[in-house]
């Protein structure tokens, strides 16, 4: 079987198992809230509101149906793309609830996965080029801690020190409160405020956006850390890098030009893998920061209940993670000749 016939039957089984995938989360997540303390009605009425309008909101929302028929109205519903209406939020549709939601998030996640992948390569460069060295082994302690370090516990650190003690940072919002944040199509501010030219609604927004983002960004950063450094120090001791040695090639333009550019394959397929991390670093992030973001408003549904909520939430999410993981195989495919599906 030709390269091409194999990558077209890859992606096509791929594209097929994606929606078993999502089947299988929605499916999880639908028996797990379910199967948890507490109730939504609670949430809503209060704990102390007569059970007679308990009982009539129950019927209302369809919390008093069997299980299994919750589940296939759920899923008939879901294979119409309706993602349900949330039961906290006065009748606001879960869709409505992500368009109004997820812009922060992904300016959030954009913005950490450009720190993650600028410190992670930097450092993962730096460790790799002077092998057992203090360089080396400080790398190795940077990957270890980023990964391993909570990311409640390093936001709040970040907010003390840079927000609070230094007072460098903002904290708690994504635009001050008394501004008109910048109005524009995306929903991303720093999108929206270069598209009406407006420069210092830019600045401010980065502003904002700068703590979280190099506190998330940096503790992923340990995964590129880790990858680059392991596959730069096997690409140095390749053949063709002593036969560029040999040649009197200098050793920075060996590093970058020859040996980089291989070492950074596999930091594309862990592109795809980190997207999940970088969702769920993201909800811990949000809520630390008090950042008005999906995750934080995942969070918010999961504190209340609101089952239609949290599943679309959980869904949306999982289709991203799907959909990103079978982009970054097709393109690290053609950028690596040597992969075979």
């Amino acid at each position: 079987m030709s390269r091409s016939k194999a990558l077209q039957s890859y992606i096509i089984i791929r594209l097929m198992l994606a929606p078993l995938m999502l089947w299988t989360i929605t499916t999880l997540v639908f028996l797990l809230l379910r199967a948890t303390p507490g109730d939504p009605v609670d949430a809503i009425l209060g704990p102390k509101a007569p059970e007679a309008v308990k009982n009539a909101l129950r019927e209302q929302l369809g919390l008093g149906d069997p299980l299994w028929q919750q589940y296939l109205n759920y899923m008939g519903d879901l294979l119409t793309f309706d993602l349900g209406t949330s039961l906290t939020t006065r009748g606001q549709s879960v869709w409505q609830i992500i368009q109004q939601y997820f812009p922060a998030t992904l300016e959030i996640a954009v913005f950490s996965m450009v720190v993650a992948l600028v410190v992670g390569i930097g450092v993962g460069m730096l460790s790799a080029s002077r092998p057992n060295t203090g360089w080396d082994a400080g790398g190795r302690l940077f990957g270890i801690l980023t990964y391993s370090l909570p990311a409640f516990w390093v936001g709040m650190l970040m907010q003390l020190i840079f927000g609070v003690t230094l007072g460098w940072f903002p904290l708690g919002t994504r635009f001050p409160i008394a501004q008109t944040p910048p109005q524009g199509p995306t929903g991303l501010y720093t999108i929206d405020s270069l598209l009406s030219f407006n420069l210092g609604q830019f600045f401010t927004t980065l502003h904002y956006l700068a703590l979280p983002s190099l506190t998330l960004g940096i503790l992923i950063s340990g995964i590129f850390e880790r990858i680059v450094r392991v596959n730069l120090k096997q690409t140095l001791k390749a053949d063709y890098v002593e036969a560029a040695r040999a040649r009197g090639i200098p050793e920075r333009k060996i590093l970058v030009s020859h040996a980089l550019k291989n070492a950074l394959i596999p930091v594309i397929t862990v592109m795809g893998l980190t997207l999940a991390a970088l969702l769920g670093g993201a909800l811990l992030t949000e809520v630390t920061f008090s950042w008005p973001g999906l995750g934080n408003k995942l969070y918010e549904a999961i504190s209340l209940r609101d089952y239609p909520t949290v599943q679309g939430i959980v869904v949306f999410f999982a289709a991203i993670v799907a959909i990103a993981s079978i982009v970054i195989d097709i393109i690290n495919a053609y950028i690596d000749p040597r992969i075979r599906y």
